[in-house]
């Protein structure tokens, strides 16, 4: 037989002994372990009342961060979509028009940007891929729904509210240090 390493691994077949055969110290040993686990402490909490704590590296919802002067920082290079293992992000770039430079700090800014929230597995790696510190994972949950469609992130949810910002300060030390 040939391991992925190409080198080769010698099986012996050895015959069982008679206990062996009658897999009662494997059946016996099973029960133990389910038993054992039957006094065990639950780790299931009450949720409404009892929040669980999240570690400071939980990632949660995705959040589109904005400058000290409100501007969104996303700039649409597409870094974050093409680093996305699941290809859960999309997005379409636009010019800046005369007028808006108090909305978007570059040229060029995102005029769609969705992630599909059934598609994206949590991994982080668009947050390390972005130059400008557009996007970040936040501690938030995902809140359940019943239809398909509204697990499709667009602007309207995924840009910060410029009276209501999210602090990532936690995050991004903790990113940093990585």
């Amino acid at each position: 037989m040939q391991s992925l390493t190409n080198r080769s691994v010698v099986v012996r077949k050895r015959e069982m002994s008679f206990m062996e055969k009658l897999y009662l110290p494997a059946i016996l040993g099973g029960m133990a372990l389910t038993i054992k686990h039957l006094f065990k402490k639950k780790v299931t909490n009450k949720y409404p009342e009892v929040k669980r704590i999240f570690a400071p590296i939980y990632r949660g919802v995705h959040v589109l961060k904005r400058d000290e002067q409100g501007r969104e920082n996303c700039t649409a290079c597409g870094l974050c979509a093409v680093s996305c293992p699941a290809e859960a992000i999309t997005m379409v770039a636009a010019e800046r028009k005369q007028g808006e430079e108090n909305l978007y700090r570059e040229e060029k800014y995102a005029a769609t940007y969705e992630i599909n929230m059934l598609r994206c597995i949590f991994c982080g790696l668009c947050e390390e891929a972005c130059p400008k510190d557009a996007i970040y994972l936040t501690d938030r949950l995902i809140e359940s729904k019943y239809n398909r469609k509204s697990f499709f992130y667009g602007k309207d949810l995924l840009v910060e509210k410029i009276d209501e910002r999210i602090d990532i300060s936690k995050r991004k030390k903790n990113y940093k240090m990585a």
